[in-house]
């Protein structure tokens, strides 16, 4: 039964810390734009509709994100002050980059056999927003942005468990001041074991070497 947000964004999972842990909820709501005063929404009046992602579960059918109150419920309890007329604008965004996030992933999945045993199916999520990845870590290092929050998701190919990372970036203009919402995601398998090393490794290769080789084909006429 899918009944879970596949992210919370916290060190453990249940319906009701979905989608968020108490860190990032008030994370993703500082870049995300919020509503204009004019359109004024009570807690009261929040959907309780639940949204069905793609992202499929281990024990069959997929993961749920949150409803608009349940967002907001989870957010109030830690008192990081909600506002109700942003779940509006927060919820849809929220599931929209989570989606873009699993597509990103399965790009590094494709062709690598998950098809075979009924594809390839997210097993557990954890939030990690104040802790930069080597890879976040250096590029601040040379000047960029830091990342906003960071997701490390555990996906199950066949009976082997690979550990993916994701840095999400807020693009130029976007803000919670703006009404432009871009974001970048850097979605690669983890260092941790040696399926993780192979993707990458493999990836590098295709890149420089798979490369080379279309420059170097002659144009056909």
């Amino acid at each position: 039964m899918a009944d879970k947000c596949p992210v919370d964004h916290g060190s453990h999972s249940s319906d009701q810390s979905c989608p968020v842990d108490h860190k990032s909820r008030t994370t993703w709501a500082s870049v995300l734009p919020g509503t204009s005063p004019a359109h004024q929404v009570s807690a009261s009046s929040l959907s309780t509709e639940r949204e069905v992602s793609s992202i499929p579960r281990t024990d069959n059918g997929n993961w749920v994100y949150p409803s608009e109150a349940q967002f907001f419920a989870a957010m109030a309890r830690k008192n990081h002050n909600p506002h109700a007329p942003d779940m509006k604008t927060i919820i849809p965004i929220h599931n929209a980059v989570n989606e873009r996030a699993w597509s990103e992933l399965m790009k590094w999945e494709s062709g690598r056999g998950g098809e075979k045993c009924g594809g390839v199916k997210l097993v557990t999520f954890k939030g990690r927003p104040n802790d930069l990845t080597p890879k976040a870590r250096l590029m601040t290092l040379l000047g960029y942005s830091a990342p906003f929050d960071r997701h490390d998701w555990v996906v199950e190919r066949c009976g082997t468990r690979i550990r993916y990372v994701i840095d999400f970036y807020t693009g130029r203009g976007a803000g919670h001041s703006s009404n432009n919402v871009s974001f970048y995601l850097d979605v690669r398998p983890a260092l941790d074991n040696w399926e993780g090393v192979k993707m990458r490794a493999e990836n590098i290769w295709q890149d420089w070497f798979g490369s080379v080789r279309s420059s170097n084909t002659p144009p056909q006429s």
